[in-house]
């Protein structure tokens, strides 16, 4: 037999505990989490547009702009990466996205940095949105070389369906790719 007594303080304190947890997430309702991002993406766009102009005619042409402000990743041995941000549609924001990166082998060093992913066709964004976690491959075009300078958008660079701006680097860590990153749709 059960008790109902027990039944509802159970349900009671399993109902605060996951308040707690949301609220601690920063997924509570009437969280500030999407203001912060939006706040965050409007900055990084700013900056990118001044620091490198040929990325305002990419974002034009764009069907979509996926802003990621700040990605953290480290490693010592096994590394990994984390960050979010926000994809938008005509200069609306539409969605939001986590990202995910882990790797191993030899690495030292932690880092941070933005990116900027321009989906160039319809069908890069709808595939893009309809995936439960879409992977960054190695068939990313970039935008922005390792050095930080600008690249022009060429035939090659505009025919390809993602490009990627990776700017705004601190810290010491070499390689910063995002092959293997994983971006999957958050509430924040």
């Amino acid at each position: 037999m059960s008790n109902p007594n027990i039944s509802r303080r159970v349900f009671t304190m399993g109902a605060l505990a996951g308040v707690g947890v949301t609220a601690a997430c920063g997924n509570g309702l009437g969280g500030r989490g999407s203001h912060i991002i939006d706040a965050r993406v409007d900055a990084t766009l700013s900056e990118m547009y001044a620091t490198y102009p040929n990325t305002v005619q990419l974002a034009s042409k764009a069907n979509g702009v996926l802003v990621m402000p700040l990605v953290t990743e480290a490693g010592l041995g096994l590394g990994g990466a984390y960050g979010r941000g926000a994809l938008q549609v005509n200069n609306v924001t539409v969605d939001y996205y986590s990202v995910v990166k882990g790797s191993g082998g030899l690495q030292i060093g932690a880092q941070q940095y933005a990116h900027v992913l321009f989906f160039m066709t319809e069908q890069a964004l709808g595939d893009f949105r309809r995936s439960p976690g879409w992977a960054a491959g190695a068939d990313l075009e970039y935008v922005i070389s390792d050095k930080g300078d600008s690249v022009n958008a060429d035939t090659t660079t505009a025919l390809a369906p993602v490009l990627a701006a990776v700017f705004g680097r601190a810290g010491l860590r070499l390689g910063a790719t995002l092959e293997g990153t994983k971006y999957t749709r958050i509430i924040p």
